[in-house]
């Protein structure tokens, strides 16, 4: 497996014509049979999400035929592609819109994100805000850094570690079942300010640019975590599993917590997750 520099510049304009072509004319021009429910009220799939993921799609198989490609809305037609991540040679992850929620509803807090597995391990990804342009880069061992549309490069760095009535941070509680649901959501009220925003593209993007102390969330699909995760970690910051195991390319359970440092995670972890 060779996955180089000119391989993720080649990525990059992927992700940023398919943002161009597909999702921004539809921002806020979605019509009502364009919006459809998957499990729920909340759990949307646009005309955007459709053909942007099918963009992406045929770009990477152009270049890579030989790939594994793991789309979300693609997943819900074979379901086995996310346990292969594990042993995949190479493959792609997408998720063509992030935060479908916010995009169906006119909201400007959404991206799309890819990331590059090989070998059981995440090496690179991608979280690119249509809107704005910007795109948060992150290569294993490399760094992570937010790219501007004007072409300004800047790296990531996390949060300075802190107690915990004075962190801000997102726990996902909106997305998990009783008592976890109470449980945390009343925990919260230990920090100074926490507040969800439906979107991991965000969430990754203010955790490891030091915007926020800490994320977390119970469902782990690879399309929302696995570039974040990177992107923190290259940022100088701790993610494990709630049991503090790492997270893993194929797993989908167990929850999930990025904070600053070791530290900060097991404060996290007892206090607001209370495990």
């Amino acid at each position: 497996m060779t996955f180089s520099d000119s391989d993720f510049d080649y990525l990059q304009a992927t992700v940023s014509e398919a943002a161009a072509r597909e999702i921004l004319p539809r921002f806020r021009n979605l019509e009502a049979g364009d919006i459809a429910e998957k499990t729920s009220s909340i759990d949307l799939v646009t005309e955007a999400d459709l053909l942007a993921e099918r963009h992406i799609t045929a770009a990477l198989k152009a270049r890579f035929p030989n790939a594994l490609i793991v789309g979300e809305e693609a997943y819900e037609a074979d379901k086995s592609v996310v346990p292969a991540l594990a042993h995949a040679d190479l493959a792609f992850v997408i998720d063509p819109v992030d935060g479908t929620f916010n995009f169906a509803s006119g909201l400007p807090v959404f991206g799309t994100i890819l990331a590059v597995v090989a070998g059981g391990e995440t090496i690179a990804g991608i979280i690119h805000d249509p809107v704005l342009g910007d795109t948060v880069t992150v290569m294993r061992g490399a760094g992570s850094y937010l790219r501007r549309r004007e072409g300004q490069a800047s790296r990531l760095k996390v949060a300075t570690p802190a107690p915990l009535k004075d962190m801000a941070g997102i726990i996902a509680w909106g997305h998990m079942e009783e008592p976890d649901r109470s449980r945390i959501s009343a925990n919260l009220a230990k920090v100074r300010m926490a507040f969800g925003l439906n979107c991991s593209a965000y969430e990754y993007w203010l955790v490891a640019s030091g915007r926020l102390h800490f994320i977390g969330h119970s469902k782990l699909m690879p399309w929302d975590h696995l570039a974040g995760v990177l992107t923190h970690q290259e940022a100088g910051g701790y993610t494990a599993k709630f049991d503090g195991t790492p997270y893993r390319p194929g797993e989908t359970t167990g929850g999930i917590i990025s904070a600053p440092d070791e530290e900060s995670w097991r404060l996290i972890r007892h206090e607001i997750i209370g495990v």
